[in-house]
Order: C-alpha cells, then sequence, then structure tokens
C-alpha cells in the first residue's frame, strides 16, 4: 500500500512502504497516471518534475520502503481515455482462469489479445482483468506474444509479484509450451544454447537474433508426434527471452507454422489454406511455488480447438 497526500497546486506526495519497496518508478508512475502516455511520464522524469526524497532520479530507479514521491499535477487533456472491457471479453477471461489464489491467477490467455495496451493496442488483458474484476492490485509476473495462447501468470498482491518475480530469475517457474514446426525435427537435438540480443530495424520494428553479444538463452526440445513435412514439439524454456523457442527454432532451420516474423512465408500461407489462422505456439504448463505456501503448484492448459482441430487433420 502506498499513503497519499496532497500539496498546494495539485502536487500529489506518495509515501511508499515495504509491500511497494523493488517497483520501478516508470512503473509506479504509470500505475498512478492511468491513460497518460508513457512519452508524457518518461518527460516528467527527464526534466526532474517527478522527485523521490527531493530528488531528481532515473526511470530505472527502484522504490525503497519509507521514500516520499512527488508527482506534479498532469492535465487531464493529457491523457487518453482508457478503454473498457466489453462484456464479452470480460466473460471470457473469468472463464479462462485456471488457477486462482488470493496472491495469484493463472489465466488462460487466448491468441490475439496482448497481455498490455500499447503501441496500437488500446485494451490488454492486464488491462481487461482490471476493468472486470474489483481486485486493488493486478500485475503481470511474466508476458506471452500476442499470438501465443496459454498458461499466463498473474499477481493479486506487490508480495506475490516480487516472489514469483525472484523465482523467475532463479530459474523455478517451470514453463511448458506445445509448438508445431516446420520440417522433420532432427532426432537428437534435444537442447540449443544460443545468446540472443534485440535489434531495432531502421523501420522501427523490433526482431530479436542469435548474438555472442546477447544474452544467454537455453531451450530444450521434446519431439510429441511426427507428421508429414511438420513436427509437434514440447519445448521447455530454461531461460526466458524474447520470441526465444521461435528464434532458435528458426536457428535449428524449422521455423514455427504461422509465424508471420520469424517463420516460412510461402509454408505459412499453405497452412493457412489448410485452416491454421495463426502461429502455432501454446503455453501448455506452468509450475511455480505458491507464494505464502511454499509449495509447487503446477497448472495445465489444453491445446486450444483451433490447434488441436488443425493436429487432427493432419496425416
Amino acid at each position: 500500500m502506498v499513503e497519499v497526500s496532497g500539496a498546494p497546486g495539485g502536487v500529489m506526495i506518495y509515501q511508499v512502504d515495504a509491500d511497494l519497496a523493488g517497483q520501478r518508478i516508470d512503473n509506479f508512475l504509470m500505475a498512478r497516471l492511468k491513460g497518460v502516455p508513457k512519452s508524457r511520464i518518461y518527460r516528467l522524469l527527464r526534466r526532474g518534475e517527478v522527485r523521490v526524497n527531493k530528488g531528481r532520479i532515473k526511470p530505472e530507479y527502484r522504490l525503497q520502503s519509507g521514500d516520499s514521491v512527488r508527482v506534479p499535477p498532469v492535465r487531464q487533456s493529457e491523457a487518453a481515455p482508457v478503454a473498457a472491457p466489453g462484456a464479452g471479453l470480460r466473460s471470457h477471461l473469468e472463464r479462462s482462469i485456471l488457477f486462482e489464489t488470493d496472491t495469484l491467477l493463472v489465466v488462460d490467455k487466448p491468441a490475439g489479445l496482448a497481455v498490455h495496451g500499447g503501441s496500437g493496442v488500446s485494451l490488454g488483458l492486464i488491462e481487461a482483468l482490471r476493468g472486470s474484476r474489483p481486485d486493488p492490485f493486478l500485475e503481470l509476473v511474466h508476458r506471452l506474444d500476442r499470438g501465443t495462447s496459454g498458461c499466463l501468470l498473474v499477481a493479486r498482491k506487490r508480495s506475490a509479484l516480487k516472489f514469483l518475480q525472484q523465482q523467475l530469475r532463479d530459474g523455478q517457474v517451470k514453463k511448458t509450451y506445445l509448438t508445431l514446426v516446420l520440417g522433420v525435427w532432427p532426432k537428437g537435438l534435444e537442447r540449443i544454447d544460443a545468446p540472443l540480443k534485440k535489434i531495432t530495424q531502421a523501420s522501427g520494428d523490433r526482431i530479436v537474433r542469435p548474438d555472442v553479444e546477447g544474452k544467454q538463452a537455453v531451450t530444450r526440445f521434446k519431439v510429441v508426434k511426427r507428421f508429414k513435412g511438420m513436427t509437434l514439439l514440447e519445448v521447455d524454456l530454461e531461460t526466458g527471452r524474447t520470441h526465444q523457442i521461435r528464434v532458435h527454432c528458426q536457428m535449428a532451420g524449422h521455423p514455427l507454422l504461422g509465424d508471420d516474423k520469424y517463420g516460412n512465408d510461402d509454408e505459412n500461407r499453405r497452412v493457412r489454406e489448410m485452416g491454421l489462422k495463426r502461429m502455432f505456439l501454446h503455453a501448455h504448463k506452468l509450475s511455480f511455488i505458491e507464494p505464502g505456501v511454499e509449495q509447487r503448484i503446477s497448472v495445465e492448459s489444453p491445446l486450444p480447438d483451433d490447434l488441436s482441430g488443425f493436429l487432427a487433420g493432419l496425416k
């Protein structure tokens, strides 16, 4: 929790307690200045208009218990209207909750829904959850690509978020995916260890490439079933880098079917005509230690109908 008080001129003073310790100041501000563009929030930080303990800070500063955060008034006209989830989306998300405690949720994310709003996306899964549930705190523990379906972990308390994210850093959260790749996956190829680096292209599009100067990325593979010219894989992540499965499979010469960024365009068109309308990648299983209980929880999401139906039509 955080205590809030007003000051002359519409300035707000936030007193941070231990529950919020460790959160970055930019994320802290985004949660309180709803609808204000990120560019405006970063401009406030760059100009020193936001102060912590009366001093200037950088966007990556992490709050400490006892910090006093001074936030200047932000004109309402600068804030974009926050989209509200429709009844259909609210109902769908409630039906998609696979596991729930007083500290967390595991949601079966549908493909096509971004995990959070951003450039070109007015409403993501986390905003939809916040708009349809009474929880005072809801934060993503990790992310899934917009085109990926399956298990997504959401914290309902700041303490749970910190606990679960530490598990992620320590490699204690186990994530298993199902994916269909192009071609015959080689026997004996069970592990790829290749560092990955994010690159911003001239167009502004961000991609990920293997690079010795990138971050370590390790992926394990197990063949589930072979089809004509395709292989269904079970994939375990030892690290959680952006687009890790997609890039490692591309490296191996067996890109994900339906992947419009790292895949094979001709094959994507062929499988689209066969009925595969999106990238074949599903977060199938999630295993973690439950905060406050210290016991391991395993949650599973079956293949959604569009992917299982496509497999059923293959020989």
